[in-house]
């Protein structure tokens, strides 16, 4: 008489999903979850299945679902590897498994938490307010001459400029005189763009006029090397018909 297999018996008290069902498994067998056996999981897995009397469709077929997922990383784990992929590039199978199994535990264990706090909380008691009106509204009428005493206007005064004098010597005397540094909003493409539709078909434009448009100094910088960078590209020519002469831009378009 052939002797029996004793396999393993795995009961668990209760599961939210199939991926609840697989964590509690792995944790039953203490297997490394970066490292599952999937074969040994995949078999457990459907037998736990197989046992349910589940009348909710709906919730057997997530069950189903996760089945088949185990299954298709099990026939990718058991297919012969190719010797010219590179063991190091080829993705594991079970990855996607893997980073699912976290996401849950980590929001499994936050539930669980909050939950605690949840307890913790409803053995707090707070009392209510039981101060009398009359008590709660009362305000003490004070006296300055009281509160004053022998302190005279000079005395005050002193306390006045010691306090002033202690704050300006906080004060460094260089950074103070920083101003704020501010990101000016002009850049060097919409500046090519503007000067060349506004000298697009002209001819003898004075440099000192696209110039005098521009008051401050970084809109004369930027206006020059968008006037530098439309040479390179062929769209402006700049000559100069004398030493000190104006400089005058012609458009090639």
């Amino acid at each position: 008489m052939a002797g029996k297999t004793n396999k393993p018996e795995i009961v668990l008290e209760s599961y939210e999903g199939p991926l609840d069902l697989l964590l509690q498994l792995i944790e039953k067998n203490k297997f490394n979850i970066f490292d599952i056996p999937i074969v040994e999981i995949t078999r457990q897995y459907l037998e736990f299945i197989q046992q349910m009397d589940e009348e909710d469709i709906d919730v057997m077929s997530d069950f189903l679902v996760m089945a088949a997922t185990l299954i298709s990383i099990k026939a990718k784990m058991l297919l012969p590897k190719e010797e010219e992929t590179d063991e190091e590039d080829e993705e594991d199978p079970r990855a996607e498994l893997v980073k699912s199994l976290l996401e849950y535990k980590m929001y499994k264990y936050a539930a669980l938490e909050l939950k605690d706090m949840e307890l913790d909380a409803k053995g707090a008691f707070y009392k209510g307010e039981s101060i009398p009106k009359e008590v709660s509204s009362f305000k003490e009428e004070v006296d300055p001459a009281e509160v004053v005493g022998d302190t005279t206007l000079q005395m005050l005064n002193e306390i006045f400029q010691t306090l002033l004098r202690r704050e300006s010597d906080r004060v460094d005397p260089v950074r103070s005189k920083f101003g704020t540094i501010t990101r000016d909003e002009i850049r060097l493409e919409d500046r090519m763009v503007e000067i060349r539709d506004e000298v697009k078909g002209l001819r003898s434009i004075n440099f000192k006029t696209l110039l005098s448009k521009r008051h401050d100094k970084i809109n004369m910088i930027m206006t020059f090397l968008a006037i530098l960078e439309l040479m390179k590209t062929g769209v402006l020519t700049v000559r100069q018909d004398g030493m000190f002469a104006d400089i005058i831009i012609d458009s090639l378009e």
